[in-house]
Protein backbone atom coordinates (compact mmCIF):
# COMPACT_ATOMS: atom_id res chain seq x y z
CA UNK A 1 0.00 0.00 0.00
CA UNK A 2 1.11 3.22 -0.75
CA UNK A 3 2.48 6.14 1.94
CA UNK A 4 -0.69 8.01 0.59
CA UNK A 5 -2.86 5.86 1.22
CA UNK A 6 -1.77 4.59 4.69
CA UNK A 7 -1.53 8.76 5.41
CA UNK A 8 -5.08 8.69 4.58
CA UNK A 9 -6.75 5.51 5.97
CA UNK A 10 -4.97 7.09 9.53
CA UNK A 11 -6.74 10.55 8.88
CA UNK A 12 -10.16 9.09 8.54
CA UNK A 13 -9.18 6.93 11.77
CA UNK A 14 -8.64 9.99 13.87
CA UNK A 15 -11.40 11.81 12.27
CA UNK A 16 -14.13 9.34 13.69
CA UNK A 17 -12.07 8.71 16.74
CA UNK A 18 -9.91 11.21 18.00
CA UNK A 19 -9.72 10.02 21.55
CA UNK A 20 -9.13 6.07 21.35
CA UNK A 21 -8.48 4.12 24.31
CA UNK A 22 -8.43 0.37 25.18
CA UNK A 23 -11.81 -1.26 26.28
CA UNK A 24 -10.76 -2.26 29.55
CA UNK A 25 -11.73 -0.23 32.69
CA UNK A 26 -8.84 0.38 35.18
CA UNK A 27 -7.81 3.62 37.71
CA UNK A 28 -4.20 2.57 37.57
CA UNK A 29 -1.10 1.03 35.79
CA UNK A 30 -1.23 -2.02 38.58
CA UNK A 31 -5.16 -2.63 37.19
CA UNK A 32 -4.62 -2.20 33.38
CA UNK A 33 -1.63 -5.00 33.85
CA UNK A 34 -4.02 -7.05 36.10
CA UNK A 35 -7.22 -6.86 33.30
CA UNK A 36 -4.79 -7.23 29.94
CA UNK A 37 -3.26 -10.34 31.47
CA UNK A 38 -7.13 -11.53 32.11
CA UNK A 39 -7.74 -10.36 28.74
CA UNK A 40 -5.93 -12.94 26.70
CA UNK A 41 -8.23 -15.58 25.26
CA UNK A 42 -11.33 -13.44 26.95
CA UNK A 43 -13.14 -10.82 26.03
CA UNK A 44 -12.64 -7.23 27.56
CA UNK A 45 -16.33 -7.30 28.48
CA UNK A 46 -15.68 -10.77 30.86
CA UNK A 47 -12.61 -8.99 31.94
CA UNK A 48 -14.85 -6.32 32.97
CA UNK A 49 -17.22 -7.78 34.50
CA UNK A 50 -14.74 -9.86 36.63
CA UNK A 51 -12.23 -7.10 37.71
CA UNK A 52 -15.40 -4.48 38.71
CA UNK A 53 -15.40 -6.91 41.96
CA UNK A 54 -12.33 -7.88 42.16
CA UNK A 55 -10.84 -4.03 42.28
CA UNK A 56 -12.86 -3.33 44.96
CA UNK A 57 -11.59 -5.86 47.15
CA UNK A 58 -7.78 -5.87 45.76
CA UNK A 59 -6.18 -3.27 43.39
CA UNK A 60 -2.89 -3.00 44.60
CA UNK A 61 0.34 -5.45 43.98
CA UNK A 62 0.37 -5.80 47.97
CA UNK A 63 -3.68 -6.84 48.42
CA UNK A 64 -3.68 -9.42 45.43
CA UNK A 65 -0.63 -11.08 46.75
CA UNK A 66 -2.18 -11.27 50.27
CA UNK A 67 -5.53 -12.42 48.31
CA UNK A 68 -3.52 -15.45 46.99
CA UNK A 69 -4.35 -17.67 44.03
CA UNK A 70 -7.54 -19.20 46.42
CA UNK A 71 -8.77 -16.11 47.28
CA UNK A 72 -8.41 -14.55 43.95
CA UNK A 73 -9.89 -17.63 42.12
CA UNK A 74 -13.78 -17.04 42.89
CA UNK A 75 -13.43 -13.06 41.56
CA UNK A 76 -12.06 -14.55 37.96
CA UNK A 77 -13.22 -18.29 37.54
CA UNK A 78 -15.68 -16.57 34.22
CA UNK A 79 -12.41 -15.81 33.11
CA UNK A 80 -10.95 -18.52 30.02
CA UNK A 81 -7.76 -20.15 31.67
CA UNK A 82 -8.94 -18.56 35.44
CA UNK A 83 -6.23 -20.93 37.27
CA UNK A 84 -3.44 -19.97 35.19
CA UNK A 85 -3.89 -16.47 35.10
CA UNK A 86 -4.62 -16.31 39.11
CA UNK A 87 -0.79 -17.52 39.49
CA UNK A 88 0.29 -15.10 37.18
CA UNK A 89 -1.20 -12.64 38.79
CA UNK A 90 0.13 -13.64 42.32
CA UNK A 91 3.85 -13.94 41.37
CA UNK A 92 3.69 -11.05 39.27
CA UNK A 93 2.38 -9.09 42.75
CA UNK A 94 5.15 -10.56 44.79
CA UNK A 95 7.74 -9.47 42.28
CA UNK A 96 6.23 -6.12 41.45
CA UNK A 97 6.79 -5.76 45.70
CA UNK A 98 10.34 -7.25 45.45
CA UNK A 99 11.84 -5.67 42.56
CA UNK A 100 10.02 -2.50 42.00
CA UNK A 101 8.37 -0.77 45.27
CA UNK A 102 4.97 -2.46 44.35
CA UNK A 103 5.49 -0.10 41.05
CA UNK A 104 4.68 -1.28 37.33
CA UNK A 105 7.73 -0.62 35.52
CA UNK A 106 7.32 1.41 32.27
CA UNK A 107 10.48 -0.54 30.36
CA UNK A 108 10.03 -3.29 28.12
CA UNK A 109 12.69 -5.86 29.69
CA UNK A 110 11.21 -5.52 32.87
CA UNK A 111 7.59 -5.58 32.23
CA UNK A 112 8.26 -9.25 30.40
CA UNK A 113 10.32 -10.79 32.96
CA UNK A 114 6.62 -10.66 35.05
CA UNK A 115 5.02 -13.66 34.76
CA UNK A 116 1.95 -13.82 32.17
CA UNK A 117 3.25 -10.75 30.52
CA UNK A 118 4.86 -11.31 26.89
CA UNK A 119 6.10 -8.79 24.58
CA UNK A 120 1.99 -7.64 23.30
CA UNK A 121 1.33 -7.41 26.93
CA UNK A 122 4.20 -5.33 27.45
CA UNK A 123 3.38 -3.05 24.38
CA UNK A 124 -0.28 -2.36 25.75
CA UNK A 125 1.02 -1.23 28.80
CA UNK A 126 3.73 1.15 27.05
CA UNK A 127 1.30 2.62 25.27
CA UNK A 128 -2.09 2.99 27.56
CA UNK A 129 -0.12 3.36 30.92
CA UNK A 130 2.71 4.95 29.59
CA UNK A 131 1.96 6.97 26.43
CA UNK A 132 4.79 5.09 24.53
CA UNK A 133 4.68 4.78 20.67
CA UNK A 134 4.77 1.17 20.07
CA UNK A 135 1.98 -0.76 18.43
CA UNK A 136 0.52 -4.11 20.70
CA UNK A 137 -0.60 -6.73 18.03
CA UNK A 138 -2.98 -8.95 18.40
CA UNK A 139 -5.43 -11.21 16.39
CA UNK A 140 -7.53 -7.89 14.99
CA UNK A 141 -4.50 -5.23 14.13
CA UNK A 142 -2.64 -8.90 12.54
CA UNK A 143 -5.75 -9.52 10.24
CA UNK A 144 -5.99 -5.68 9.78
CA UNK A 145 -2.74 -5.13 8.48
CA UNK A 146 -2.45 -8.14 6.36
CA UNK A 147 -5.83 -7.99 5.17
CA UNK A 148 -6.22 -4.32 3.71
CA UNK A 149 -2.45 -4.48 2.54
CA UNK A 150 -1.04 -1.94 5.01
CA UNK A 151 1.45 -4.54 5.78
CA UNK A 152 2.28 -8.03 5.11
CA UNK A 153 4.15 -10.54 8.19
CA UNK A 154 3.76 -14.12 8.51
CA UNK A 155 3.81 -13.36 12.69
CA UNK A 156 2.87 -10.58 14.86
CA UNK A 157 5.95 -9.73 15.74
CA UNK A 158 6.49 -8.88 12.02
CA UNK A 159 3.92 -7.16 11.52
CA UNK A 160 4.66 -4.75 14.33
CA UNK A 161 7.91 -3.98 12.77
CA UNK A 162 6.52 -3.39 9.35
CA UNK A 163 4.17 -1.44 10.86
CA UNK A 164 6.58 0.66 13.05
CA UNK A 165 8.22 1.65 9.03
CA UNK A 166 4.94 2.44 7.34
CA UNK A 167 2.77 4.21 10.17
CA UNK A 168 3.50 7.76 9.83
CA UNK A 169 4.73 9.26 13.34
CA UNK A 170 1.88 11.48 14.30
CA UNK A 171 -0.50 9.05 14.34
CA UNK A 172 1.86 6.09 15.73
CA UNK A 173 0.70 6.66 19.41
CA UNK A 174 -3.23 5.86 18.75
CA UNK A 175 -2.57 3.41 15.42
CA UNK A 176 -2.92 0.21 18.19
CA UNK A 177 -6.49 1.55 19.34
CA UNK A 178 -7.33 2.76 15.74
CA UNK A 179 -6.76 -0.75 14.00
CA UNK A 180 -7.53 -3.01 17.05
CA UNK A 181 -11.38 -1.48 17.30
CA UNK A 182 -11.90 -1.19 13.59
CA UNK A 183 -10.40 -4.93 13.51
CA UNK A 184 -13.16 -5.72 16.54
CA UNK A 185 -16.43 -4.16 14.71
CA UNK A 186 -15.78 -3.68 11.54
CA UNK A 187 -12.93 -5.97 9.46
CA UNK A 188 -13.94 -8.62 11.46
CA UNK A 189 -12.49 -12.08 10.51
CA UNK A 190 -15.83 -13.20 9.21
CA UNK A 191 -18.47 -11.33 7.54
CA UNK A 192 -16.49 -8.29 7.59
CA UNK A 193 -18.27 -4.80 7.25
CA UNK A 194 -16.95 -3.43 3.93
CA UNK A 195 -19.83 -1.75 2.63
CA UNK A 196 -19.91 0.68 5.83
CA UNK A 197 -16.21 0.59 6.07
CA UNK A 198 -14.96 4.45 6.10
CA UNK A 199 -11.74 2.87 4.53
CA UNK A 200 -13.17 0.37 1.52
CA UNK A 201 -12.19 2.89 -1.14
CA UNK A 202 -8.16 2.54 0.47
CA UNK A 203 -8.42 -1.04 1.37
CA UNK A 204 -6.78 -3.66 -1.11
CA UNK A 205 -8.37 -6.67 0.02
CA UNK A 206 -9.65 -8.51 -2.96
CA UNK A 207 -12.59 -10.37 -1.58
CA UNK A 208 -14.74 -7.44 -0.41
CA UNK A 209 -18.33 -8.26 0.92
CA UNK A 210 -21.30 -6.89 1.19
CA UNK A 211 -21.11 -5.25 -2.83
CA UNK A 212 -23.22 -5.56 -5.64
CA UNK A 213 -21.72 -5.20 -9.29
CA UNK A 214 -23.41 -1.84 -9.29
CA UNK A 215 -22.37 -0.72 -6.19
CA UNK A 216 -20.01 2.14 -5.91
CA UNK A 217 -16.95 1.17 -3.89
CA UNK A 218 -15.74 5.09 -3.54
CA UNK A 219 -18.03 6.10 -0.92
CA UNK A 220 -15.74 6.36 1.90
CA UNK A 221 -15.55 9.38 2.78
CA UNK A 222 -19.52 9.36 3.56
CA UNK A 223 -19.48 5.73 4.89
Amino acid sequence: MSPENIREIFIRFQRANPHPTTELNYGSPFELLVAVILSAQATDVSVNKATSKLFQVANTPSAIHKLGVEGLLPFIKTINLYPTKARYLVEMSRLLLERHKGEVPDKREDLQALPGVGRKTANVMLNTAFGQPVIAVDTHIFRVANRTGMVFGKDPNHVELELLKVVPDEFRHDAHHWLLLHGRYTCTARNPKCKSCLINDLCEYPFKTGFTSEDDMSGAEEA
